[in-house]
Parts: structure tokens; sequence; C-alpha cells
């Protein structure tokens, strides 16, 4: 009756959508792949500058199909900062523990033999070697010319750039993500946060907030396996509550408190943002909105690193 309707673009998806098809030249034989002078031009678009510090979380299949796969992201990034810029990104390893979810998803349905088994065989982490389970980009960026990784056992980073080993320098066991760690010093410098293709659930520098929030935060006891003394050997530390669970709540308001810059990058939202601005914000709304749950603050790893 009266023909087909026109399409109705009324949320934001559907606009960030029409816009990726009249910038790609999509056609309904695929998309072109994404090359890296392309994602530096998106880079520049979105803020990145030369001489920037990046804190970066991204999605490698979020961005579409790269030429050239993770390498060519990192290569792009470090581009895009220039020869005076740092690129950083987590590199941890959630499933060196007793109590992680990818520690409890790899150990499902063991009999109690296998499980004291496969925790024997656990290898400790080598700064140098053991790769992250962050994701294809922080891999890469891990093993490429220059890189240099912070000693965490759990919640490394690893970095590269002019200040890639003072960024990376003296991050204590007991503190993951806090003042004794890379993002403290990310903090400081007032680096940006960029986010590529995922959510605020995986916004690394949200965790800062949490050893701030509070004067004395909730506390409980990690697990890993390190290199102590020479020796392979199990060890437990206490450290400050990690939970990511309201991350995507804070996300929700954050827009509207902390300059956000949005656009594409490849095929995915990238966001752009102060670190301090993120913290402090996140600072200010757990304060008044987060509940800790006392079960939680016993024994077990809780966020996603």
């Amino acid at each position: 009756m009266g023909g087909a309707q026109p399409q109705r673009l009324g949320t934001a998806a559907a606009r960030v959508k029409q816009a990726r098809q009249r910038r790609d030249g999509a056609t309904e034989a695929g998309w072109p792949p994404v090359t890296g002078e392309r994602l530096v031009e998106d880079l520049r678009r979105l803020g990145v500058e030369p001489g920037q510090t990046l804190l970066v979380n991204a999605s490698l299949s979020s961005i579409g199909w790269v030429d050239g796969g993770a390498p060519a992201v990192v290569a792009a990034l470090r581009e895009a900062v220039g020869p005076a810029g740092n690129v950083v990104t987590p590199t941890g390893t959630e499933e060196n523990s007793n109590f992680s979810r990818a520690h409890q998803a790899a150990v499902a349905g063991m009999t109690w033999d296998e499980l004291k088994a496969y925790r024997r065989r656990m290898p400790a982490f080598d700064k140098h070697a053991t790769p992250t389970t962050m994701g294809m980009i922080a891999e890469a960026l891990r093993t490429s010319d220059g890189a240099v990784r912070s000693d965490h056992p759990q919640s490394s980073f690893s970095a590269v750039g002019p200040d890639a080993a003072e960024l990376m320098a003296d991050h204590q066991l007991e503190c993951h993500l806090g003042e004794r760690s890379p993002l403290a010093k990310l903090y400081q410098r007032d680096a940006r946060v960029l986010m590529i293709g995922v959510g605020f659930g995986y916004c690394t520098a949200l965790h800062l907030a949490e050893y701030r929030y509070l004067p004395k935060p909730p506390m409980q006891t990690y697990t890993c396996v390190a290199i102590i003394g020479g020796e392979r050997q199990w060890t437990a530390y206490a450290d400050v509550v990690l939970d990511d669970n309201d991350f995507d709540e804070i996300g929700k308001s954050l827009a509207d408190n902390v300059p956000v810059r949005e656009d594409t990058v490849g095929r995915a939202a990238g966001r752009l943002m102060p670190v301090r601005g993120v913290v402090d914000f996140a600072v200010e709304w757990m304060s008044k909105h987060r509940r800790v749950d006392p079960d939680q603050m016993q024994v077990g790893d809780l966020c996603k690193l």
C-alpha cells in the first residue's frame, strides 16, 4: 500500500552505519580492506596528535578486515603519535590465577586430581615471553620492536615510544592497577584513553579509580605463579578489589561530564578522552554509587584486567 517506506536512521548506531557506507563505498560484494593509511587518517580525525601518549583498548575484529592485521594497527598507532609519542596497551595474563574467570573456564569440568596436575603445570609469568590474552592488537604491540613490558604477573602493560621504559618501570606486585602501576603514570602525564570497538567494560583506566574512591578501598587476596628467588612458585598477595561490573554504567554518564571525541576508526566506533577526566569522574561516581559485596572481598579475581 503506497510502496516501501524509507529506512529510518534514528539511532546513533544506524547513523554510524550510514556514514561508514558512504565513506567506504561498500557494495553487496563486501567491504574493502582497511589500510594502514586509512587508520592513520581515522585516528587523526578522531583527535590523535603527534607527541601524545595513548592508553589503547581495542578490538581488531571490530575494525574490520585490516590489511596487515594487528601489526598494521600498531604501526598506524605509532605513526599517528609520531616519534615523540607513546602507545601503551594492557597486556595482562588473567589466566595466571587460581580464581580468575579465565582460569575457571580453563579448569571447568576437571576432577580434583586433574585440577591439581593442571595447576602444577601452569607456567610462571615471563614478561619477555608470556603472551597476553588481551587481544591481538595488544599482543602485536607487546612483540613489536622496541616494546617494553611491565613486571606484573597478572596485570602487565606494554609500551612503545621514547618514554616506554619509564612508564613501565616499578610495577609492584601488590598493585595491579593503582598508584604503583603504569596507570598512575599515565594519569600524571594526562595521557589519552583510546577505545576502538570496545565498550567501557574494557576501559582499563577506570580501574585506577578503584584505588581512589575511598580512603581505604576494599581489599582481597590474589594468587599467581611467579618466579621468586629464581624458582617457580605460587604466591599470594593482597590488593584492592577490582570489579568491572559497573564500568558500563559509569560510561553511560561519562560523556556528559568528560570531553569525549567520537568517530569511526576503520569500521569500529572510536573514543578519545583524557585519562585524568575519566579517572576523576569515576572516582566521584564510585564514591556515590558503588556498593561492594562482602563476599567478593575474600579470594578471587573479578575483573577482565
